[in-house]
């Protein structure tokens, strides 16, 4: 009879460890990122060392950064993602919709060891990029030296790519227009400064090729379909270890930063917060600029990139001559109105 409670125990034991085996090996993350280069770049840093680490699966998906994509999830009642990358303004947005999950930041770590805008009450960091403008140097020997050539098509005839939204490019006229950087949101918080903004884009508002996905400005510029180009820093990097000769301006470029965060109902949250706090480990976070050069947005995970690829990251002192943060209470502001009239613009 002993026996008999032996073997059962015994095989029940072994039913435990094959159905904790086959849950863990079910457990499943749902994210959504901003694909190509960048979403890679997690993916060889983050996403494969978590599962390896969990045996969780990292079920993604890929978007443009639409903020309806994530509205029409949560409205409905259906949210399927567990964390979502999103950039500044549409945490601040979606944060003030009620999009978002407040973070519980004691579930994550200390916030002020975020650089400044990357930990919000709804939103943690990943990386800092940049915005800036690039060139073909295989195609154009002399090319321009800073933002305001971009607008200048007397010395650089040819068309030039600018990405498809009024967030940047109203900092960036004024710019050129010669506001100094550390007036552009108080001028273009005024009816006069947007005026004056689109008054300057008009000026090469025929010369421009429109961009809206990042992949899209290396592209035209392998292309010769333009002569320079906005883009994201990363991009122009990851274009170059392919064999590209593209050269990066770093001068009035555009600061701005990406982060998680959880969308309203999602099923998991506690499966959310165990990925978050994973991926913001310092060395873990450090990983991603291997892969890209985006910078980590943690003052701990800085001290852990390498030399020779922090020479590379938009954070890095000497690549920072005049830069400029975007400024996410702003566009809060005023994204809407502006938004209307670049559409309008753009349409005329």
């Amino acid at each position: 009879m002993f026996r008999q409670r032996l073997l059962v125990a015994s095989f029940l034991s072994g039913m435990s460890v094959v159905a904790g085996t086959a849950a863990r090996a079910e457990t499943t993350l749902s994210l959504m990122s901003f694909g190509g280069a960048y979403q890679e770049a997690q993916r060889k840093a983050v996403f494969e060392s978590y599962t390896a680490k969990t045996g969780t699966k990292i079920i993604e998906q890929e978007y443009g950064g639409e903020i309806a994509k994530i509205k029409a999830m949560v409205d409905t009642g259906n949210t399927t993602l567990d964390v979502i990358d999103v950039d500044a303004p549409t945490a601040s947005q979606g944060c003030d919709e009620g999009l978002f999950e407040t973070i519980d930041w004691s579930r994550i770590g200390d916030r002020s060891n975020w650089i400044k805008g990357t930990a919000t009450d709804c939103a943690v960091g990943t990386i800092v990029y940049a915005t800036i403008v690039a060139y073909d140097a295989a195609k154009m020997k002399n090319g321009p030296t800073k933002m305001a050539d971009l607008f200048d098509t007397a010395r650089f005839p040819g068309k030039r790519g600018l990405f498809k939204s009024p967030y940047g490019n109203m900092e960036f006229a004024l710019l050129a227009d010669g506001v100094p950087v550390g007036d552009v949101y108080k001028v273009l918080g005024t009816p006069e400064g947007i005026d004056r903004a689109f008054k300057k884009l008009g000026t090469i508002k025929k010369d421009v090729v429109w961009w809206d996905a990042g992949a899209q400005a290396p592209q035209l510029l392998a292309s010769g379909e333009v002569v320079m180009t906005t883009a994201w820093n990363g991009r122009i990097y990851n274009a170059n270890k392919e064999g590209r000769q593209f050269k990066i301006v770093w001068d009035h470029e555009m600061l701005d930063s990406n982060l998680w965060v959880i969308p309203k109902g999602a099923k998991n949250p506690q499966a959310s917060y165990d990925f978050i706090k994973f991926y913001v480990q310092p060395e873990i976070l450090s990983k991603v600029s291997k892969y890209i050069p985006y910078g980590p947005v943690t003052q701990s995970a800085v001290a852990d990139v390498a030399p020779d690829i922090a020479e590379n990251l938009p954070t890095t002192p000497k690549n920072m001559t005049n830069s400029f943060t975007l400024d996410v209470n702003f566009w809060a502001d005023h994204a809407d109105e502006i938004r209307k009239r670049f559409t309008t613009w753009l349409a005329q």
